[in-house]
C-alpha cells in the first residue's frame, strides 16, 4: 500500500465491507482517541468490540480481554497500541482468523504490514477511521 490511491481504495473497500470492529486498545477514557474513535464509529452505524485486558466495559460494550477471547468470528481488527506492539497484534489477528488490520493515524509497523499481508489480510496503516469516514462519507 506505499501508493496513496491504492491505500485509498482498500481503506473505502474495508468502509464498505464490514459493519463490526473490533478495536484492540480500546480505552474507557472519554479524552482518548482509543474511546473517540469507537464511540464515533458506533454513532455512525459499527457495531464495537473492544479489547482491552484492563476494562469491563468501553462505549457500552462488553470488552474481552484479548483478541483470542472474543467468541465470534474477527473481521476489521483496528489497532490503537504503540508500533513496537503491532506485529503481536498482527499475529494475534491472523490466529484469531480477521480478515483485515488497520493501524490508526501514527503507527505503523513493517512487521505488522508483512505478517498480515502474507496472510492475506487488507492492511491499512497510519490512517484514523474517523477522518476515512468522513472524506468518504460511508456510513453503515
Amino acid at each position: 500500500m506505499g501508493n496513496r490511491a491504492d491505500t485509498d481504495a482498500v481503506v473505502e473497500e474495508i468502509l464498505r465491507s464490514y459493519d463490526t470492529i473490533t478495536v484492540v486498545g480500546a480505552s474507557a477514557d472519554p479524552a482518548k482517541a482509543a474511546n473517540e474513535v469507537p464511540a464515533y464509529m458506533q454513532k455512525h452505524g459499527w457495531r464495537i468490540i473492544p479489547v482491552n485486558p484492563h476494562a469491563d466495559e468501553i462505549v457500552g460494550e462488553k470488552v474481552y480481554r484479548s483478541l483470542a477471547q472474543v467468541p465470534e468470528q474477527v473481521g476489521l481488527v483496528d489497532v490503537f497500541r504503540p508500533s513496537a506492539d503491532c506485529a503481536d497484534v498482527a499475529r494475534a489477528a491472523v490466529e484469531a482468523g480477521a480478515t483485515a488490520l488497520w493501524l490508526q493515524l501514527g503507527i505503523t509497523s513493517p512487521e505488522a504490514r508483512r505478517i498480515a499481508t502474507d496472510a492475506g489480510l487488507a492492511y491499512v496503516e497510519d490512517r484514523c477511521l474517523i477522518i476515512e469516514q468522513r472524506r468518504t462519507g460511508i456510513a453503515r
